[in-house]
């Protein structure tokens, strides 16, 4: 059981544009049930914690709704209730170990972005960083992990337009 940072990122190192956008990366050709692939990592979570952008712009562009992963969203803004959802403005700590205990067992994934995965970081929380790297730079935008993050590169692959990085982080360094 590990708490990992699963996402994407432009070769310059954002995850979303100035404004929130994720059109650079789905617009990509990319496989979910290859080494690293969404579909493959996603049966190894057992629960999920995610930003308050990161949850409006499922909300806006997410037709087919939010995976039914138990799911904690750190904002401090207002959203409509849901039963797949724990709307917190706890700390990471706090938050943590209830995540551990619903996961039962599988990964804690955290979805973004990077602030918060940073948060999980700075707890000593967060064991693993796995970034899908997009052909493509934005130039600004939201990056990846917005600190100083020390990590191991554990495993390589190549997902059709993308190179995929498993890390692990580094405690001691």
């Amino acid at each position: 059981m590990a708490t990992i940072y699963y996402t994407a990122s432009t070769l310059d190192g954002f995850i979303a544009t100035t404004d929130h956008s994720l059109e650079w990366l789905l617009s990509r050709d990319v496989a979910g049930d290859v080494d690293m692939g969404y579909d493959t990592f996603a049966p190894r979570v057992g629960a999920c914690a995610m930003g308050a952008s990161t949850w409006q712009w499922l909300l806006d562009h997410d037709p087919d709704g939010w995976t039914p992963k138990p799911t904690w969203v750190f904002t401090h803004r207002d959203f409509a209730p849901s039963e797949q959802v724990t709307y917190t403005t706890a700390d990471v700590e706090q938050v943590h170990a209830e995540m551990l205990d619903t996961a039962d067992g599988k990964d804690v994934w955290i979805v973004g972005g990077g602030d918060l995965a940073g948060q999980f970081h700075d707890a000593a929380l967060l064991d693993e960083v796995w970034v899908q790297y997009a052909p493509v730079t934005l130039g600004a935008g939201a990056p990846v992990l917005p600190r100083h993050v020390e990590l191991r590169l554990e495993e390589v692959a190549r997902n059709r337009d993308f190179m995929c990085g498993r890390y692990s982080v580094v405690r001691d360094a």
